[in-house]
């Protein structure tokens, strides 16, 4: 596998990461395990190819929803998680999840975002429009067969990381808000009012959330979401010191 180094940057002074540190970070999933599965083999084969004090994964969020096997997503994510060092973020997907237990009514919100696929792939079996009473039906019978360990690993997802002169998280940040001050609803959901926005956040912003045929990479921003659940496109940037690269 070979590291493809960015070439066009629209960075006045480049932004680093601390020194021994590589960091691999990934955009939406979305229930499709087949990308998830090429992509750990493609950071597999570039950390072989290239030894690093460090190597660190991060996940952008929005694991689950849209494709067909959220289940198997989050089980190899966990999995992996047990042998390498791994930073999973929050995604508003994964949020709608939770909130579904408590609140089975979010399902004719969650549906609209992929929320019948997650619960097709824990076995059930939803009608395309649900009614008030199969949604309460749908929550106890999800409660019952989603493991334990699905649920603490989606409670406990962080929704921001910040390292060097990268700040990761799902959708973006609220302009001129500091990013040690930003709302988890804006973490999750924002769209218009970061992608328009042209001026820097202090630090460079990796997020996914929104789809983009390829990565977009400005001067103050990096979208990673390719759209996988549809294209099966799963993209992998890799950070170290001053090199930005894809694999």
């Amino acid at each position: 596998m070979t590291l493809k180094i960015l070439e066009n940057k629209p960075w006045r002074k480049h932004p680093r990461l601390p020194k021994g540190l590589r960091i691999y970070a990934v955009g939406d999933v979305h229930g499709h395990d087949g990308a998830l599965k090429d992509v750990f083999a493609r950071i597999d084969a570039d950390r072989a190819a290239r030894q690093t004090a460090r190597p660190v994964q991060i996940f952008l969020g929005d694991y689950v929803d849209r494709g067909p096997a959220s289940r198997e997503v989050l089980e190899r994510l966990i999995s992996r998680a047990r042998e390498h060092e791994m930073l999973l973020l929050k995604g508003n997907h994964e949020a709608l999840f939770l909130d579904f237990f408590n609140n089975p009514s979010l399902l004719s919100n969650w549906r609209q975002y992929g929320g019948l696929q997650t619960l097709i792939s824990y076995g059930l079996k939803p009608s395309i429009n649900p009614n008030e009473l199969e949604q309460q039906d749908l929550a106890r019978e999800l409660a019952k067969v989603v493991p334990a360990a699905h649920r603490q690993f989606l409670a406990a997802l962080p929704c921001s990381f910040t390292c060097g002169d990268f700040f990761f998280v799902h959708a973006g940040v609220r302009p001129s808000i500091a990013l040690n001050k930003q709302k988890e609803e804006d973490l999750l959901w924002i769209r218009d009012d970061f992608l328009v926005h042209e001026r820097n956040f202090k630090k460079i912003i990796v997020h996914g959330h929104t789809p983009v045929p390829e990565p977009d990479v400005r001067s103050n921003r990096i979208n990673l979401d390719t759209g996988a659940y549809a294209t099966g496109k799963l993209t992998c940037m890799v950070v170290e010191g001053e090199t930005i690269g894809f694999v």
